[in-house]
């Protein structure tokens, strides 16, 4: 089962390198950004969770990048969240440009594509929970975003 959100982000100036596009680093903070809002959407927000004694760990992230961005280019962040068996998950974003110049003109660009293998911490043991998709879905409003159906 998944679970499909996206938020809209503006490049600022201060995110950019020497050469004029995104530093590498900040398309893994649109994803974190995209994450956080996802799982907030879901009813599951980091206050609901630090309440419950638990956590989001990130384990591992992979970027593949695609096409740069630049300043007041206008992205959106596509959010998936996909459970399987274990104790992990998975989110996976596509990062797509939108328009230039702060405006959506239509464009439709693949900037990048972000993998993310995620567990819930037992924030008391600091060890990873079981069966993260049923916690979730136990503190979810909207557990669709969670690909409930």
């Amino acid at each position: 089962m998944e679970g499909h959100f996206a938020v809209r982000i503006a490049v600022r100036s201060y995110e950019l390198d020497v050469n004029g596009h995104v530093n590498h680093a900040n398309y893994h903070r649109y994803g974190e950004h995209a994450r956080t809002e996802h799982l907030t959407a879901a009813g599951c927000s980091m206050t609901r969770l630090v309440e419950k004694g638990m956590g989001i760990v990130l384990l591992e992230t992979h970027c593949r990048f695609l096409s740069e961005l630049r300043y007041r280019d206008l992205i959106e962040v596509g959010s998936r969240i996909r459970f399987g068996e274990g104790k992990t998950f998975e989110f996976a974003h596509t990062l797509r440009r939108r328009g230039r110049d702060g405006a959506d003109d239509g464009e439709d660009v693949v900037a990048a594509e972000i993998t993310c293998r995620m567990g819930l911490l037992d924030a008391a043991a600091r060890r990873l929970l079981p069966e993260p998709r049923e916690r979730l879905l136990g503190l979810a409003t909207e557990p669709a975003l969670l690909g409930a159906g």
